[in-house]
Parts: C-alpha cells; sequence; structure tokens
C-alpha cells in the first residue's frame, strides 16, 4: 500500500528539498500558498480531509523574524494557529503530523546545547509564534513529532543568510558581521533527508509524540559562517567585490527583533532514536557549493 504524504509550504527552502525527497517513498501531495491560503481555517481543513494522507509534514512557517514585530497577528494566524487546525484535522485521520520548529523557542542564554527538555524563553513574536504552535501541536494531536532546527540555508525559497552575503559580496568592499551570535549553520537539504528518514521508520508505528533537535554538526558564530560561504565562493570564482569581513557584536548591529546569542541545539535524542548522524556543518556548506 503506497503511503500518502500531505506536505505544506512545499515551496519553501525547505519544503522544495521535501518535494523531492518525500516523493521518492510516497504518494506526495503539495501545498503551498497559491493552493491553500493558511490564514483559513476551512481551506486547511477541506484539504486534509480531501487528501487523507498518512503523514502531513508542515513546512510552512512566517519566518520573517524583524517584520513578525510589527506582524504579529499574521505570524501567529501561520505559525500557532494553523498548526492547532493541522493537529485537530490529523487526529482526526490517525495521522501522524510532523512540524518544523526552530530555536528561536528559547533565549539563547545558555552556555551548552540546548536539549528539548529545556525550558523555553522565546525573546520576540517569531519565537513566541513558534512556540505557541508547538504548545497547540501538543494538545491537540495523539500522534506528531516536532522537528526543531536552527539557521537553515538552502538553494531554493526566499533569501537566507548565505544568498545574502554572496549578493552583498557582489556589491560592496567591506562586510560587517555579527560574531557573537552562535549557532549551527544547517543545510535545507539536509532536514530533508532526515524527515524522509523519519516517515521510513515510522510506518506502522501509530501513535508517537516528540520533540526532536536536528542541525547539522558543530558550532559557529555568523562570522565564521561569513568567512566560509565567501572562501567556498572563490574557489567556484563567484565575481565578489568584498575584500574585508569585519567580525562587529550584536550592540552595533541593532535589529528589531531581539536574537537568542546562543542557539546550539543538542541533537543527541535523534542520534539515539533515529540512529541519524548530521553532516559536519562545513561539509554539507561544501556540499552546498558543489
Amino acid at each position: 500500500m503506497t503511503t500518502k504524504i500531505l506536505l505544506f509550504g512545499s515551496n519553501g527552502q525547505v519544503g522544495t528539498e521535501l518535494s523531492t525527497h518525500l516523493s521518492k517513498i510516497g504518494d506526495l501531495t503539495l501545498i503551498n500558498r497559491s493552493i491553500v491560503d493558511l490564514t483559513s481555517e476551512k481551506d486547511v481543513r477541506n484539504c486534509i480531509r480531501d487528501c487523507k494522507p498518512q503523514f502531513i509534514v508542515n513546512a510552512a512557517a512566517y519566518t520573517a523574524v524583524d517584520k513578525a514585530e510589527s506582524e504579529p497577528q499574521l505570524a501567529q494566524q501561520i505559525n500557532a494557529i494553523a498548526p492547532q487546525i493541522i493537529a485537530e484535522e490529523s487526529n482526526k485521520i490517525n495521522a501522524q503530523f510532523i512540524h518544523i520548529s526552530t530555536d528561536y523557542v528559547f533565549d539563547g542564554k545558555s552556555n551548552i546545547p540546548y536539549l528539548e527538555s529545556d525550558n523555553t524563553n522565546p525573546l520576540g513574536v517569531y519565537g513566541k509564534s513558534k512556540l505557541q504552535g508547538e504548545e497547540n501541536i501538543k494538545e491537540n494531536s495523539d500522534n506528531y513529532i516536532i522537528l526543531r532546527t536552527a539557521w537553515v540555508y538552502g538553494k531554493y525559497g526566499k533569501g537566507n543568510f548565505l544568498k545574502t552575503m554572496l549578493r552583498v559580496g557582489e556589491e560592496r568592499d567591506i562586510l560587517k558581521v555579527v560574531i557573537d551570535q552562535i549557532g549551527c549553520p544547517t543545510y535545507a537539504e539536509d532536514i530533508a533527508i532526515i524527515i524522509k528518514k523519519i516517515i521510513e521508520q515510522n510506518k506502522g508505528e501509530k501513535y508517537r509524540q516528540d520533540i526532536y533537535h536536528f542541525t547539522n554538526l558543530g558550532v559557529c558564530s555568523w562570522y565564521d559562517f561569513a568567512v566560509n560561504i565567501f572562501r567556498q565562493a572563490r574557489k567556484l570564482n563567484y565575481p565578489l567585490k568584498v575584500k574585508e569581513i569585519i567580525p562587529i557584536s550584536t550592540t552595533e548591529y541593532p535589529t528589531p527583533a531581539q536574537r537568542p546569542a546562543y542557539s546550539v541545539l543538542s541533537t543527541r535524542k535523534i542520534r539515539n532514536d533515529y540512529n541519524i548522524n548530521g553532516d559536519y556543518w562545513l561539509e554539507s556548506l561544501e556540499r552546498y557549493f558543489q
């Protein structure tokens, strides 16, 4: 029997990768904002009722961290209310719901990698809306996996840090990049591969309620990430103008939304439960450029 999978957010940077990888293991229905408006409760419910999938993957999110500060209702609608509706409908048909969340549910005041069980304390509207989405899923689904990740970049979707660096690196001689925010860049394709493995291993397992962390391995700052982006780009003769990258502190680069200073997530739990080992972040970065 073919596994039916419903994917929300199919044209984002993670969603596009998921479209490729999940199509290999099941009958995949792709949903993006041009097909279903996530702010419409009726449309979301009807979509799930019509499809009747065994697995629902939600890669859709409001991810404009700074803009969320001035659009809290829209962020709440997409990041909190839509996941609740999906959870309710998935529960009615006994589908497993896999939802992508974020490191921004933490305040970044730790100095050791965050465990799934650690206390959450989001700093801004985006993080608060994503945490509310997690809580709504837990309250309304008997069969869910929440996958928190961080510092995502990829080939598809709207601009991410890597794409922004390459764009401004072609325009400016000098760039200033924050050095006191620490995390781990995570390649969107690696997230898609992990979700594919979770679905493959969970076929036939009816009820699961869990939160997992997944990022690539290792630790770096945004400054470190930028330096290595340009190092890889120069190997491939990108038309770069930038000659100097200057490390600065967060206070020197104020933004509307406050960001966690430390966003390293422990991936030990997902490694143990699913025998999943992510690649080191520099290896994935090199694979992106290849």
